[in-house]
């Protein structure tokens, strides 16, 4: 019998079983009252059950229709899901990846190149963001994957997969009189003019330095705010002041610029990559988490 059943009909009755009414079903449907009708007549005759009790100005489910309500739902959607992943297998693999310098550095081209051996078709576009704006892209859909700071769980529909916990150091200019020092204390680095990050885009960055200083009674003497790390890192090297950077973006520290370590830093960094929860099952997307995780295990 349900092999004999069309889909078409289903999702006919499954609009009218949750809108109540035949007329607003069908306007929905952009179908007229009479044409929707006969759709689920024919329905309850290839059932051999009466679905529906006609009322002045409402329907009401019968049982088999509160059944059929319940089981239609789920088998309209697996084949949606079905008809998706049909459709993904004829499209040529597309990588919208979202990250920042500071943080991936030095592991994600090796990841890129890893993926694209093993989906030689794929394309893989990176683009520069800040946290904020790949948030907003995880959100919209408008990106695949993001490599930022992991978040404290996996909330608002996405699933965070750690790859690096990278420590703190303070980037200082070649001639600064903390270069002779061994070690950087949260005091040495408060009398210092700090640059950092931009509040607005790089919240979480704000948090664990300030968090920081105050865990050491200092307040932080900010002397500018930057959009990237190449903006920061080229304000340190014309001695504009100092920065707390992760360590792994020692690859893109000027030559003008010396990284210290710090006596009591804040805790390691940790740098995930994040997607929407539900698309936790398509394997290109798997794949290439996965190589950014093997990435980053061999980095460290």
């Amino acid at each position: 019998m349900l092999a004999r059943m069309e889909l078409r009909q289903l999702r006919y009755f499954v609009a009218v079983a949750e809108t109540g009414n035949i007329s607003r079903a069908a306007r929905k449907l952009f179908l007229t009252q009479p044409a929707l009708s006969r759709q689920i007549k024919a329905l309850e005759d290839e059932i051999g059950q009466c679905l529906l009790e006609r009322q002045a100005h409402s329907i009401r489910l019968t049982p088999a229709g509160e059944a059929l309500l319940h089981e239609g739902r789920a088998l309209l959607q697996r084949a949606d899901e079905m008809l998706d992943r049909v459709r993904s297998a004829g499209r040529a693999v597309r990588m919208r990846v979202g990250y920042a310098p500071s943080l991936a550095s030095g592991f994600l081209s090796g990841a890129v190149a890893n993926f694209s051996q093993k989906h030689p078709k794929a394309r893989v576009e990176l683009f520069d963001l800040s946290t904020k704006e790949m948030l907003a892209g995880l959100e919209n859909d408008t990106l695949d994957v993001a490599i930022t700071v992991g978040q404290n769980r996996n909330s608002h529909g996405l699933k965070w997969t750690p790859l690096v916990r990278a420590p703190w150091q303070l980037a200082v200019p070649r001639h600064h009189p903390l270069t002779r020092r061994s070690r950087v204390t949260p005091q040495e680095v408060a009398r210092e003019p700090l640059l950092v990050f931009c509040q607005r885009d790089y919240p979480e960055y704000w948090g664990v330095i300030t968090a920081w200083l105050r865990a050491h009674r200092q307040r932080p003497a900010i002397a500018g705010e930057y959009d990237g790390v190449n903006s920061l890192l080229a304000a340190v090297e014309s001695g504009l002041g100092v920065a707390l950077v992760a360590a792994n973006s020692a690859r893109l520290i000027p030559e003008r610029v010396r990284l210290k370590m710090l006596s009591a830093p804040p805790q390691p960094l940790c740098i995930a990559a994040g997607h929407r929860a539900t698309r936790v099952a398509e394997m290109p997307l798997a794949v290439f988490v996965e190589e950014l995780r093997h990435a980053a295990e061999t980095f460290v």
